[in-house]
């Protein structure tokens, strides 16, 4: 497996970030210098690109198996771990916490977990997989969850969704975000922000609030 690292090797916090459907973690890669300049070791395994609506279950499967596969491959074992997803990374960390998807057939679906995951961040965070209830029960750790307003990927729905959560979720909807506001370097002609919406300004914000959250105790 390809896998993105930066920051310390021997760090007392680890971030494992989760792309989304592009499965690049380079897209995000400001953000991830900053984590790791401050401390994290950050694990970003590249994935293969998907289209979630129409990705088979072995596709999905994929995204949270890949990610415990890097943290167990390259993260020591006492490091607190904080899992950071955008949009199907979103729902790859949830299962990782704990969450349980329903597939479309109404069965539930075997999903890796990973116990020293102690906290998430989520950016527009695909929870449609999450509607049944009980689906979130087992999701108990502190969640940071970012909504663009225009998002029309995942919409601000969906991360309200997460507030059904036995969690503490903080959710933070954006004015006039769209649903790749939330990267770096967006797909070319994919870029959704509202007009007015300063880009750079955000996600300079949204990478100090993710490493405020990831360092908190």
């Amino acid at each position: 497996m390809d896998v993105l690292m930066l920051g310390p090797t021997a760090p007392e916090r680890v971030v494992l970030f989760a792309a989304g459907a592009g499965g690049d973690p380079e897209r995000y890669r400001p953000l991830l210098d900053h984590l790791a300049a401050h401390g994290c070791q950050v694990i970003a395994p590249r994935f293969e690109r998907l289209t979630a609506r129409e990705a088979t279950t072995t596709e999905l499967l994929a995204r949270p198996a890949g990610l415990v596969e890097a943290l167990h491959r390259h993260a020591s074992a006492d490091a607190a771990t904080v899992a950071v997803g955008h949009s199907i990374g979103g729902w790859a960390a949830l299962c990782l916490a704990g969450a349980t998807p329903w597939e479309r057939d109404g069965e539930p679906l075997k999903v890796p977990r990973e116990p020293r995951v102690s906290r998430l961040a989520l950016y527009a965070p695909a929870t449609g997989w999450f509607a049944a209830p009980g689906a979130l029960d087992a999701v108990t750790v502190p969640v940071l969850v970012y909504a663009g307003e225009l998002d029309t990927v995942t919409s601000v729905e969906q991360a309200i969704h997460l507030k059904s959560a036995s969690a503490h979720v903080d959710l933070r909807i954006v004015p006039k975000a769209g649903h790749f506001s939330f990267m770096n370097s967006p797909p070319p002609g994919m870029a959704d922000d509202g007009d007015g919406f300063d880009r750079d300004r955000f996600l300079r914000d949204l990478a100090q609030a993710t490493l405020e959250f990831a360092l908190a105790s």
